[in-house]
């Protein structure tokens, strides 16, 4: 976030009354789940019609506050863990490749279908561990198992050609077992360059409905690619002071998109960190909004 940007939102919120996100802003067939714990959170400022929000967060809060660990466990209220019943490893063979997933949810059939890619580092556990990230894995697994869904973590063994590889026939996949009921990526981190190989793959994309980019690294050539001539939304999500991709150089590529009259939304949390998104994204807010713009 720039000095002037940062010193604009502190004083907004010295000066302003703090506004409380709109009951609006989660309408859509995805049903409640823990909003009171995961949904309440404080808009510094909102512009574009509220598709453009700096949300408050603050770290003493959002994760001293939030973890019972911090970082490492958050407190038993913000997870429900019967969903455990509906989780499975797998080794899926898709059109010869072999692809570890944990999947949450029914195999067939979904309603809708979410498929969530790490960062560098990470496999197919960090999507569906529950106690990390504030709980906000566990949530996710929730809604979608609650509103007939199915999540799918995967592991990614490379963020070039070949990930992007595993990962559309992931989609295509997703798509066939749910007969070709909604499929939603989410990329986070470096999964940020597998989403980008997507937006590119114009087979890929006509089993996707929408996409969300948690923190990733910029892409000045998304408002050209085949993902956006389908105009499939597109949900970013960034941390203000994230040092490793600016928060400025992806809101920019958002304004190239939003100019273009772009079914898009931004959430930027103020002071928030690389990591700020996977922790503080309101899940069930991305998926209204994916699910149902057009």
């Amino acid at each position: 976030m720039s000095t002037v940007h940062f010193v604009f939102g502190t004083v907004l919120a010295l000066l302003v009354p703090l506004v409380a996100m709109p009951a609006n802003a989660q309408e859509g067939p995805i049903k409640p789940f823990k909003d009171e714990l995961f949904s309440r959170m404080t808009v510094l400022q909102s512009s574009d019609g509220g598709a453009h929000e700096v949300i408050d967060y603050q770290e003493m809060r959002d994760i001293n506050g939030r973890d019972r660990e911090p970082e490492r466990r958050v407190k038993d209220e913000y997870v429900s863990l019967g969903v455990r019943r509906d989780q499975q490893n797998e080794t899926l063979n898709l059109a010869g490749r072999r692809l570890d997933v944990t999947r949450v949810g029914q195999a067939e059939d979904a309603a809708f279908t979410v498929i969530f890619i790490h960062g560098r580092g990470g496999d197919r556990r960090l999507g569906v561990n529950d106690y990390t990230f504030g709980g906000n894995f566990n949530r996710l697994k929730n809604l979608a198992t609650g509103n007939g869904g199915t999540y799918y973590s995967p592991s990614v063994t490379s963020f070039d050609d070949k990930g992007v590889a595993d990962i559309a026939a992931l989609i295509r996949y997703a798509s066939d077992q749910s007969s070709g009921r909604p499929v939603i990526l989410a990329c986070a981190s470096m999964g940020g360059f597998i989403c980008q190989g997507i937006s590119r793959d114009k087979q890929a994309v006509r089993y996707l409905k929408g996409v969300a980019l948690l923190g990733g690294p910029p892409d000045p050539g998304l408002p050209k690619s085949a993902l956006a001539k389908r105009r499939l939304p597109i949900y970013f999500a960034h941390g203000g002071n994230d040092s490793v991709y600016r928060s400025e150089d992806q809101e920019a590529v958002y304004r190239k998109l939003k100019a273009a009259r772009y079914p898009t939304r931004f959430t930027l949390f103020a002071t928030g960190s690389h990591g700020t998104p996977i922790r503080m994204v309101d899940w069930r807010k991305v998926l209204n909004f994916l699910l149902t713009s057009r």
